[in-house]
């Protein structure tokens, strides 16, 4: 077994969510073969061509990818890998929020060329300019251990404020058998970027209890209004020390040079390259006791 590829326990949960053959024309070749080819790719960050030839024709896994990019089948296959933690009650529901910029090669840079449109073309692909060059910004709301529960991709210059309450609303874990999906966290970390008054509203909303700190100017201006400025917000110092999990979790996944630089075009690949990376990280955390 090549470094990278999917261990016994790993396709041992893995297997039974896969598409099943087709009843009917050619065969596809061994799934397991195929997604430690497409495994390889996404961790060296290696043109597909570059296959080694134990992965069998490079346009198999290439074509399977996209398939899979186009009907949503990498991010059902990770939607149930969540549902089988949440089954084996192994999600912490203290979760974390952040955002991580991934710059985007010359390739991906080249998904709109030429003509007045090219920054609302490359925007609609999920890349922007950030830090003097065109990058993806990737937003994830994370179990307690760093796990991403639900992801949005923006262009690089997009603000992480924005984007808590439409990662709150995405938030969807089912449970086997009867009863509504998961739908809300027991509490939320995040930093002084998400200190907003729409996103503290939300918060209590949805009953979830909020750790995140109050940047400076917020301070200054609730103590200059006095009696009218409110109660400063709730801050629990011990919770939020636990906020590193999340950036540990982007740590773990940008091993994966594929996700760390953006190889992919089109804004369909890439999120379906997020999808399989984060999918890959749950199943390296299977816990030994599931059935």
């Amino acid at each position: 077994m090549a470094r990278g590829d999917l261990t016994n326990q790993e396709w041992a949960v893995l297997a039974p969510l896969l598409p099943a053959q087709p009843v009917q024309g050619r065969r596809w070749r061994d799934h397991r073969q195929v997604i430690n080819a497409i495994c390889w790719v996404k961790r060296t960050g290696s043109p597909w061509r570059d296959l080694p030839e134990r992965y069998g024709p490079w346009k198999t896994p290439y074509q399977r990818f996209r398939r899979w990019a186009a009907d949503g089948t990498w991010a059902r296959l990770k939607a149930q890998v969540v549902t089988l933690a949440e089954l084996d009650d192994d999600i912490d529901w203290d979760a974390q929020v952040d955002a991580t910029i991934v710059r985007a090669h010359q390739h991906a840079a080249g998904a709109a060329k030429g003509g007045a449109g090219v920054a609302e073309a490359q925007a609609r692909e999920g890349i922007g300019r950030s830090r003097g060059g065109l990058t993806t910004k990737i937003h994830t709301l994370a179990d307690g251990r760093g796990r991403s529960l639900v992801s949005l991709i923006t262009p690089g210059q997009s603000a992480d404020t924005r984007q808590l309450i439409p990662l709150l609303d995405r938030v969807r874990v089912a449970t086997p058998g009867p009863g509504r999906p998961r739908v809300r966290p027991n509490s939320l970390t995040g930093d002084r970027a998400y200190s907003s008054r729409a996103n503290r509203q939300a918060l209590r909303d949805k009953h979830i209890t909020a750790t995140i700190p109050q940047p400076r100017d917020q301070i200054a201006n609730r103590l200059r209004k006095g009696r009218n400025g409110g109660r400063p917000p709730a801050f629990d110092p011990h919770a939020y020390t636990r906020r590193n999990q999340v950036e540990r979790g982007f740590n773990r996944r940008k091993h994966r040079r594929g996700l760390a630089t953006r190889y992919d075009k089109l804004g369909a690949h890439f999120p379906a390259t997020l999808d399989l990376v984060e999918m890959l990280d749950w199943l390296h955390a299977v816990p030994d006791g599931l059935d």
